[in-house]
């Protein structure tokens, strides 16, 4: 990339801007980089000056909506006092941003995964440091004895993470409204308190 992560002059910001406006109502392969600086207001070669290429804009576009996600549950997660209060909160604040930030929700549950330059891309080291902030609430959890001793710590991230994703994709792709306290709450209960019926015998 060819932007530091401590600067973001004026020009960079617009291309930005005009990049996640247009994929609001656009798919990625379909726009333009003439379209991107018409929308901005730039020439189309100040896009070069700050991105390799169309691809490179768009993880910076995300590295940007995950670095203030990431600050966002690093927040909320502070004032958690258990380690279920905090994956409580993780999950909600998850599929809040999902419903409320669609665009970006589609991107990263369709279009990106498919390709192994988003595997190398600021973006995706920004997904594994929300990844491992619950990682490392489980492993904490354990250590306090609130998860019994021989939970797969590894295993019940990639439970919530898919979890999350799981409850909120079909909303996503056909804009349909999630009732994110229901969902939070039903992934709560399931992960957390199983649903075997213990009164059957």
């Amino acid at each position: 990339m060819k932007s530091r992560p401590n600067t973001n002059p004026p020009g960079r910001k617009k291309i930005m801007a005009s990049f996640s406006q247009l994929m609001a109502t656009k798919d990625f392969q379909s726009i333009t980089t003439a379209e991107i600086a018409g929308n901005a207001g730039v020439t189309e070669g100040l896009i070069y000056k700050y991105f390799t290429d169309k691809k490179d804009l768009l993880y910076q576009v995300l590295n940007q909506h995950f670095t203030a996600f990431q600050a966002l549950i690093e927040e909320r997660t502070a004032t958690g006092k258990t380690c279920f209060e905090k994956l409580e909160t993780i999950i909600f604040a998850s599929l809040e941003s999902y419903t409320q930030n669609r665009v970006f929700a589609r991107i990263l549950l369709l279009e990106v995964r498919n390709t192994p330059m988003y595997f190398e891309s600021c973006a995706y080291s920004m997904v594994k440091k929300y990844a491992a902030t619950i990682l490392d609430i489980i492993s904490r959890g354990i250590e306090n004895k609130e998860l019994k001793p021989d939970t797969d710590r590894f295993l019940l991230q990639k439970v919530i993470l898919g979890a999350i994703e799981h409850a909120c994709l079909k909303q996503v792709i056909f804009n349909r409204e999630l009732d994110v306290t229901a969902a939070s709450s039903g992934i709560i209960n399931i992960v957390f308190y199983g649903v075997k019926n213990n009164e059957c015998q």
